[in-house]
């Protein structure tokens, strides 16, 4: 199975399929990752930018990521790039990794560059259908980004419905956590959201809604039997 992670920000990746990716690639699936916005010039206790490029790479080693598709649009600015940049910057690197399933940001997300990077992945995705010689995507999945996608205050919008849970056990989660500890600056102390003790905990919430050891959510919008 070949996956590719479609998200805004260094760090997304990890926090919003961190374990899963883990489980993937250690079973010998593939993992591709598209970041939109490497640079990240607005975060909060930002890096130098070896540093940071430093810090994506390690973090993406450790996991078992292949290829990296990596963007320069502006941060906390998506919403201001043409979207058909946005959405053919995703094609390119969906014709090159060749990817069975993609997983992105859920469109209700409180960070508008995730919102941007969701609508244009929804639409990049349809490219099979503009050109024919291009391998049609098995499935479509949203994942959950802590601190960003459990606020959904825009009630105008759906929000995130969990439907798909993949197990990952304490192995899992603590790769996460390990994973996401390269990231300079983003980890927090409880009971923040990015913090080691929140992760946890919110594994084992959603294991025990699918009856399992520890798990990661994602919504599957779709699939094609």
């Amino acid at each position: 199975m070949k996956y590719l992670i479609v998200v805004a920000h260094p760090d997304d990746e990890v926090l919003g399929a961190g374990a899963s990716i883990y489980k993937w690639t250690h079973r010998g699936d593939k993992v591709d990752v598209c970041i939109m916005s490497t640079e990240a010039k607005a975060r909060t206790f930002r890096p130098k930018d070896n540093e940071l490029n430093d810090d994506l790479n390690a973090s993406a080693d450790y996991l078992g990521i292949g290829r990296k598709y990596e963007g320069s649009f502006p941060n906390i600015e998506m919403n201001t790039v043409p979207h058909l940049h946005l959405v053919q910057f995703i094609e390119k690197a969906i014709l090159d990794s060749q990817p069975d399933v993609v997983i992105t940001h859920h469109s209700a997300d409180t960070n508008n560059d995730h919102l941007q990077t969701s609508m244009a992945c929804q639409e990049a995705i349809r490219l099979f259908q503009r050109r024919p010689e291009v391998k049609p995507i098995a499935e479509f999945w949203y994942m959950e980004v802590p601190s960003c996608t459990e606020w959904a205050l825009n009630t105008s919008m759906n929000r995130f419905h969990p439907n798909t849970w993949v197990e990952v056990g304490k192995e899992g989660v603590d790769a996460k956590v390990q994973a996401l500890s390269m990231y300079r600056g983003v980890m927090r102390p409880y009971p923040h959201p990015r913090s080691s003790e929140a992760i946890e905990g919110f594994a084992a919430y959603r294991g025990c809604q699918a009856g399992c050891n520890y798990a990661e959510a994602f919504e599957t919008a779709l699939r094609r039997l």
